[in-house]
């Protein structure tokens, strides 16, 4: 790991001290990273990883072939971050000295703003500092439904989804709409899909729960003001069906139906959108979006065993009171969240108190705030249990 230079005291008596004290704390904070996130650990398992990933029977056994190169390219990936982040602050603690010796203020204002860019990256990496459960670091597999409010709500189900599409595109993340229900006159009655990338399941678990839309209804013929709810729901996506939930499919009821809505030239021509019903629990998954049945029965019986697994988590941990919780009432005082859009603009946590009044940047998919408030909450619950 590149060594970091420890600004003098020097700097600070000639009115500069703000630097050398931001750098030290910068200095901390990765000190602090590199525990939570067990650089020691990381570098022997990527040691271990890079043997086994060299072996030339690795692929014998696809599944685990992936589980092992996807683990080594998140060790490496850390690792290199850890480094990245230990040169930028050794650079600009040198170019801070150098400033100093040689008065040269621009050269200081340098070094300042690049402690404020290290600031901003480490406080994107400490966000991982307050995952806990077992599968933070998944994909995920979310469900949107519509909720009281009728068209409204079937409307604002569509405009959630779209929110959702934007924060994960923000973040580099894939996302794959795997059902969608069409409502009654617009909108969605529900939505199911997956979003890829690390950490989905995280942060998107702190987003479940019911959200509040209040505007003036475009649907109304008075445009009267509408209040109306959807909801979110998430559970970790397992690529391996087996991996946590074992399916008997004597206990699947299995329909067909024709897709809808786009797709392809295959859509509406064939019964290839799959509905499975695990009789035992009641669990319904709908997959339309493939090109097969085939397909679309893979991808749902995948959605079926995250379900199941999260299903067996929460009642392990009910006497716990799972952060998850239980599903509340589509409907009135059960929302976490209000989006205002008339008479005046805001958007409100009710966990967390985390506002802003900038309501089209948040349907744009600006969330990362709340998501980031609502871990805090949850560590700080976790601390004082």
């Amino acid at each position: 790991m590149p060594t970091v230079v420890t600004p003098t005291a020097a700097g600070a008596a000639d009115g500069d001290g703000d630097v050398p004290a931001l750098l030290a704390a910068l200095g901390e904070r990765l000190a602090e990273a590199e525990r939570y996130l067990g650089r020691e650990r990381l570098e022997v398992r990527r040691t271990e990883l890079a043997d086994e990933a060299s072996r030339p029977d690795l692929w014998d056994d696809a599944d685990h072939a992936r589980q092992v190169t996807t683990e080594l390219g998140r060790a490496v990936e850390d690792l290199e971050l850890l480094d990245e982040l230990a040169a930028a602050l050794s650079d600009a603690s040198t170019l801070y000295e150098l400033g100093v010796e040689e008065g040269d203020t621009a050269t200081v204002a340098e070094a300042a703003a690049a402690g404020a860019e290290l600031d901003r990256r480490l406080a994107a990496l400490e966000l991982r500092s307050l995952f806990a459960g077992d599968y933070d670091d998944r994909d995920a597999v979310a469900e949107i439904h519509a909720g009281a409010g009728g068209t409204d709500a079937q409307d604002w189900a569509e405009m959630l989804l779209r929110m959702y599409t934007r924060w994960a595109e923000r973040r580099g993340m894939t996302i794959e709409v795997d059902e969608a229900t069409p409502g009654q006159e617009a909108g969605l009655l529900s939505a199911t899909f997956v979003v890829r990338g690390r950490y989905a399941f995280g942060m998107l678990a702190a987003e479940r729960g019911v959200h509040r839309l209040v505007r003036m209804s475009p649907f109304d013929a008075q445009h009267r003001r509408q209040t109306s709810f959807a909801s979110l729901d998430v559970v970790p996506f397992l690529d391996d069906v087996g991996e946590v939930a074992e399916i008997d499919e004597k206990d699947l009821r299995i329909d067909t139906y024709r897709s809808s809505g786009a797709g392809g030239q295959h859509v509406n021509k064939t019964d290839s959108a799959v509905r499975l019903t695990h009789l035992p629990t009641g669990i319904v998954v709908s997959c339309q979006n493939q090109r097969s049945q085939h397909q679309n029965k893979a991808k749902a019986m995948q959605i079926l065993a995250a379900k199941l697994a999260e299903r067996e988590r929460l009642e392990r941990q009910a006497e716990l009171d799972a952060l998850s919780g239980e599903r509340a009432e589509n409907a009135w005082g059960n929302q976490i969240r209000s989006y205002v859009l008339a008479p005046y603009q805001l958007v409100k946590d009710l966990r967390t108190d985390e506002q802003t009044g900038n309501v089209d940047a948040v349907l744009d998919g600006e969330i990362d705030p709340f998501i980031e408030a609502e871990l805090r909450r949850q560590a700080e619950v976790r601390r004082s249990a």
